[in-house]
């Protein structure tokens, strides 16, 4: 079901729909500010010359279509700046954006970027796992594409879940070469004459990774070149909401037929990691208030060398000093400074439990109040 949200003195925004017709156009009737992100897999103005052969004379089913043809580069970056502008003018302030190309216009696009404006976070090489070879044998074989993610503006804050994509990493820090394979065999989609619906499908994997790492459910998701809704379809199973736009009819039959299978994930499996920092905030005393711990109460140090009494204001008393839980904990142990929540322990059924353990508790009930 489509959702609208409506923004005051602006267009309703039409969420979780295909919008027919130009990108400039339908990008500019929606309203300024009201998108979290835009991933854009614009046209790569391919400048090809003749028909593609491989080595046993069958021809290359290469992209041909009329909508990557530009008569010229002056051309092609007059639509860029057109598009980009757009787009910048529908990001949030904290809003971020993601273009992928080829050789032949990342470059033009990337300058682009930075002349209106964006600011570029990254780079990133899509490094294809199983790319097409090149059949005549006269350069490398292109096995990458480029992709610039940038935020709205200098200085603007933007979504990045970092301790995420450090999990989808096998919990290494991610780098900007990410090693994926191109859309074939179940994942292609077909037309009803059995061929390619579309020659440059990408991967769910590739915005899986976009998705999951710089934005978080609930935010929207536009994609000016929906295409065949590969953006829609991984936003959907994510709990974002998406616009897309294409203007080619058959390529929206086959996105909306897709999307309608899609389904969201549940609830639970849509929360990804979090740095510490990113966590609420609990107080000690938030514990003592609540009679998770009771004043007079006896806390033991880590190392079972020291211990403490809970003073009714969230403190802590030892031998010959007051404090924080952290304060208190750094002078016992002579250090320049101490994390109290894993230094300290409590005695539960003859055991010693770190006190972390309720403030996880105080937290996970927060993550469960509704919004």
């Amino acid at each position: 079901m489509t959702k609208m949200t409506k923004i005051e003195g602006a267009p309703a925004l039409p969420l979780n729909t295909i919008m027919p017709g130009d990108c400039i156009e339908m990008m500019n009737a929606l309203p300024e500010n009201s998108v979290d992100l835009i991933f854009a897999d614009p046209p790569y103005n391919l400048q090809l010359r003749g028909d593609l052969h491989r080595p046993d004379n069958s021809q290359v089913d290469a992209v041909d279509d009329a909508w990557d043809q530009f008569d010229s580069f002056a051309v092609y970056d007059k639509f860029t700046r057109e598009w980009l502008a757009a787009a910048r003018r529908l990001l949030k302030p904290n809003g971020a954006i993601w273009v992928i190309g080829s050789y032949h216009n990342i470059f033009r696009v990337g300058a682009a970027l930075q002349d209106a404006g964006y600011w570029i976070l990254n780079d990133v090489v899509w490094r294809k796992s199983n790319p097409m070879p090149n059949f005549r044998g006269k350069r490398l074989t292109n096995a990458h594409e480029t992709m610039i993610w940038a935020s709205k503006s200098e200085g603007a804050k933007y979504t990045f879940n970092y301790e995420a994509l450090k999990s989808l990493n096998d919990g290494v820090q991610m780098r900007s070469d990410w090693v994926l394979p191109i859309c074939t065999g179940h994942e292609r989609l077909k037309d009803e004459a059995g061929d390619k619906a579309h020659p440059t499908q990408k991967p769910q994997s590739l915005l899986h990774r976009v998705l999951v790492g710089s934005t978080n459910p609930g935010d929207v998701v536009l994609d000016p070149f929906f295409g065949t809704g590969t953006t829609g379809a991984v936003a959907k199973m994510l709990g974002r909401d998406y616009i897309g736009i294409e203007r080619d009819e058959g390529y929206r039959k086959v996105a909306e037929k897709r999307l309608k299978g899609i389904r969201k994930f549940d609830r639970e499996a849509l929360q990804v990691s979090t740095s510490k920092r990113a966590e609420p905030r609990v107080p000690f005393g938030q514990l003592v208030e609540r009679g998770m711990l009771r004043p007079g109460e006896e806390l033991y140090s880590l190392n079972q060398r020291h211990k403490a009494k809970v003073r009714a204001d969230g403190t802590l008393i030892g031998d010959d000093i007051k404090g924080s839980i952290h304060q208190v904990g750094a002078h016992l142990e002579g250090a320049p400074s101490c994390n109290g929540w894993t230094y300290w322990h409590f005695k539960k059924d003859g055991k010693r439990v770190p006190i972390d353990l309720l403030r996880q508790q105080i937290r996970a009930e927060m993550a469960e109040r509704p919004n």
